[in-house]
């Protein structure tokens, strides 16, 4: 089985990327540029449950969504573009049974929604729910900024986390594509929330906060409704003196959980059951969003244009480096 590497990147006046950039990746975890697509700054990928398509958010002003089909081969071509509604998206996800494509529009504060057809085209957009609001940060939280859409299991509700009204907004999801106001969990001023992933199992949750460089465990006390249990410091080097940290990504494990700080610019990683810290990884200048692969964990470090890539668990291991324009997204995908 082969085993490919995408990477989505800012181009043109956000930064020093081309487009989607395809890596092979070996069995010792080592990448080689096999491809490249331009587009227009592909920020957030995300591949479709099924399907060989992936999609991808053009973070733009006017704000796009492009969805590609994969060949058996790993090669990617367009099948088709739409416009989202909003300014600036920066996240998409699909729901569980292929139906719908959700998309986060940044500076719009808008949630969106599109069908897909049987192919995984995106065919129209069926819900556009626009946020109001702000927080006490003036510069970040000035307006709402929705920053993740995220599925239930069952893909019944939808979850959007907004960085500017530091909420979480959840939504009933039709069967026709509609989106009904479920539940507004309020965090912490000056959270500024950018990500809420579930812990399969369990009713609870971990959101990141960007702004203030935190991990907030919340419980799902109903579909959709969340309360805060507690907050974490996202890095070791909360309580030694690191800058500004504006935290990115978070992923989970069956035992661990991993974010990326960028300031710190390192990789933080924690125990799962109790969020004791365990150690930082340096990991490139201005960390976005990485991922865990077979002991590996890829890191898009923007400001390095490069991936960057170290062994697991943190050890303060080597780097490997991959140059790619200002990468801002890393998808592992295996072929058949």
């Amino acid at each position: 089985m082969a085993e490919l590497v995408f990477v989505g990147c800012y181009t043109g006046d956000a930064g020093n990327g081309t487009g989607i950039t395809t890596f092979s990746r070996s069995a010792t975890g080592d990448l080689t540029e096999v491809a490249s697509l331009p587009m227009e700054s592909p920020s957030w990928l995300a591949k479709h449950p099924s399907l060989p398509v992936l999609y991808a958010a053009n973070e733009t002003a006017t704000g796009g969504v492009t969805a590609l089909a994969l060949s058996d081969a790993g090669a990617l071509s367009v099948l088709g573009t739409a416009e989202t509604g909003g300014a600036h998206p920066c996240h998409l996800a699909v729901t569980p049974d292929g139906r719908f494509l959700l998309c986060a529009n940044y500076t719009g504060g808008s949630l969106a929604v599109f069908s897909l057809s049987a192919s995984g085209a995106v065919q129209s957009r069926t819900a556009l729910v626009q946020h109001t609001g702000s927080g006490p940060d003036p510069e970040r939280q000035e307006a709402a900024h929705v920053h993740m859409a995220v599925p239930s299991a069952d893909g019944s509700v939808v979850s959007a986390v907004d960085l500017g009204t530091d909420e979480i907004r959840s939504y009933t999801l039709s069967s026709d594509g509609s989106l009904e106001l479920l539940a507004v969990s309020q965090l912490p001023p000056g959270t500024g929330p950018r990500q809420l992933v579930r812990r399969p199992g369990t009713d609870l949750a971990y959101v990141v906060g960007e702004l203030a460089g935190t991990v907030v465990t919340v419980r799902e006390t109903s579909p959709g409704a969340f309360e805060v249990v507690s907050i974490t410091e996202s890095t070791l080097g909360g309580a030694h003196g690191y800058g500004p940290n504006l935290v990115a990504h978070l992923e989970l494990t069956d035992s661990n959980l991993y974010v990326s700080n960028r300031g710190p610019d390192c990789m933080s990683e924690f125990t799962l059951d109790d969020l004791t810290a365990l150690a930082d990884q340096p990991c490139g200048a201005n960390p976005r969003h990485f991922a865990l692969l077979g002991g590996t964990c890829y890191v898009a470090a923007q400001s390095d244009d490069a991936v960057t890539a170290f062994t697991l668990p943190v050890t303060s291991s080597d780097l490997r480096r991959y140059p790619t324009g200002s990468p801002t997204f890393v998808l592992p995908v295996s072929l058949p």
